[in-house]
């Protein structure tokens, strides 16, 4: 029987060392899990309190320490399906842009008489103009505001639509600045929903959009979905400050009535800033990805007028001195003030891209939500029904494990228990993978592996069919051996390449618990594939070589 090479086994034996590794925390998963929160808390005070040097220590730390996240389902906690109101942000951009359009036509009041705005359904501005002979110029002075729409799919499309309905203008958002509002809204409604449940330190939530104007919220381990409610309706703390420099000494002293803070993108470097404001994000009524003069992505932005006058004297007396945009004590950007900046509107500019541009845009609206959420499913999942599903859980798993055994030692004999001691170092793999790619596990998920328990059996059932049918044409055991995992190879992998194709269907197409089932199914393919033919295969020649059998019995 011709062996694998050298290398192939040292592969196979520092794959199944790791995965010993990189599974073990899993079996202490209370002492590791609060061995990480301390490691956490200590990375972000900087200093560790008695009780957290004791929860340090109650994990090694040159051993692995990640672990399988537990689901909703798993952990308890709250689950929330809300619905953004979308309609209300077209409302507030037309209400917006009325100041606008009524300073335009002033500029014309020769030629359009007077202004006035008519009552209208909501998104929609009507102006009446006095003298309908001068509509020709008053579109054309109305066109003249539209902006490009700053998206993929709105490339050569301006951001409103303007219209003469006898002597009234019609204006209204474009349908692809509508599209690419939705998706800024949906992007915003996100950003500010994770930071708020972020901050509170809770484990793996998922946040998710669901079709055109849909989030789920799950959080394990929150009290109640009525909590959770609450959370998420926080107001994020937007401010603009002034700058009194910048440095990269996270230990920097500043002076009376000044902060140190840290930049959100780049690590290392801190802002020293005044700690009064010069205006908040409760006065910055929009922000919007754009495009600057020299036709660059930039973000521009609009106060209300009582922050407009506070930015206006500010941006005056302070021309090219930097002043910092603050999020939660974190400075997402820090421009330098280039001129004065009346009117309460402005542009940020600097090495944007269209992505980051927008990116930008959402997190310095993210003080509030954008629009009204509408909750239309809440559930609160207590830590006993979960505690009840890992058990379940448990008692599925250990059930298949031992039917599977049972079936194997009773098929196989001795092959079966070696085919059992690859199970379990498969069972060992794809608990370490989970862990390490940080998955949350849920109760379909753990339904994928016992799933991946039997799907990894039929491998060797294969392979020891194919040496049975070698052994019966008089072929030696060691030929047959050899010839059954190499005829059994190109069943084995039509099988599981067909599984591996309904796995990336279910993870692409399902959402909530039908990914859960993907991802746990997948990486048990994966790892049941190295296992049965790998392993299998080290652990029968390992046993040839040591025994030297004349006859084998499978």
């Amino acid at each position: 029987m011709q062996q694998m090479p050298l290398w192939k086994r040292l592969v196979i034996l520092v794959l199944c060392g790791w995965g010993a590794l990189a599974a073990l925390p899993n079996a202490f998963y209370t002492d590791v899990e609060r061995h990480n929160d301390a490691a956490k808390e200590i990375a972000a005070a900087g200093v560790a309190t008695e009780e957290q040097s004791a929860d340090l220590a109650l994990w090694p730390e040159i051993l692995p320490s990640a672990l399988m996240n537990l689901g909703l389902d798993l952990r308890g906690g709250a689950h929330l399906l809300a619905e953004v109101q979308v309609g209300d942000v077209y409302a507030q951009r037309i209400d917006a842009l009325w100041p606008e359009v009524r300073d335009a036509l002033r500029d014309l009041r020769d030629e359009v008489g007077s202004v006035r705005r008519q009552p209208s359904v909501p998104g929609v501005l009507r102006v009446a103009i006095s003298k309908p002979e001068g509509m020709a110029a008053a579109l054309a002075k109305v066109k003249a505001l539209a902006q490009p729409v700053v998206s993929l799919t709105g490339v050569g499309s301006t951001d409103i639509e303007v219209l003469a309905e006898g002597d009234e203008l019609v204006v209204q958002l474009s349908e692809a600045e509508r599209a690419a509002t939705d998706t800024r809204t949906m992007q915003q409604s996100l950003e500010i929903i994770r930071r708020r449940v972020d901050e509170v330190g809770t484990r793996e939530p998922t946040i998710q959009r669901q079709g055109a104007d849909r989030i789920l919220i799950q959080v394990p381990g929150i009290g109640s979905a009525a909590e959770l409610k609450d959370l998420i309706g926080t107001t994020a703390k937007l401010t603009f400050n002034a700058v009194i420099r910048s440095t990269t000494d996270a230990a920097a002293q500043p002076g009376a009535r000044q902060r140190l803070v840290s930049d959100m993108e780049e690590k290392g470097l801190y802002y020293i800033i005044e700690d009064t404001a010069v205006v908040t994000g409760e006065e910055l009524t929009d922000a919007q990805p754009a495009f600057d003069q020299n036709g660059k992505p930039s973000v521009n932005f609009r106060f209300n007028p009582t922050g407009a006058r506070k930015f206006g004297d500010y941006t005056a007396e302070n021309i090219g001195k930097p002043f910092a945009i603050v999020l939660d004590d974190q400075v997402i950007s820090a421009p330098v003030i280039q001129s004065h900046i009346p009117g309460g509107s402005g542009q940020i500019t600097g090495n944007f891209t269209v992505e980051s541009s927008t990116n930008l845009a959402v997190l310095l609206r993210a003080g509030a939500l954008p629009a009204k959420m509408t909750f239309l499913e809440e559930r609160t999942i207590g830590p006993e029904l979960g505690q009840d599903s890992i058990d379940a859980g448990k008692t599925a798993a250990l059930v298949g494990m031992v039917l599977v055994v049972a079936y194997m030692i009773a098929s196989y004999g001795w092959f079966g228990t070696m085919a059992v001691i690859a199970l379990t170092i498969n069972l060992m793999l794809l608990i370490a993978i989970l862990s390490t790619i940080g998955a949350t596990l849920t109760l379909p998920g753990i339904a994928g592996i016992v799933l991946t328990m039997g799907m990894a059996v039929d491998a060797n059932v294969l392979i020891y069919e194919r040496i049975r049918e070698e052994l019966r044409e008089g072929k030696s055991p060691g030929r047959s051996i050899e010839l059954g995992f190499e005829r059994a190879f190109s069943a084995i992998m039509d099988s599981n390449v067909t599984a591996v194709i309904t796995g990336l269907i279910m993870f692409f197409i399902g959402s909530g618990p039908v990914r859960g089932f993907a991802v746990t199914l997948l990486i048990g393919i994966i790892t049941s594939m190295f296992t049965a033919v790998y392993v299998t295969r080290f652990i029968v020649e390992t046993w040839m070589a040591w025994r030297r059998p004349k006859d084998i019995v499978v």
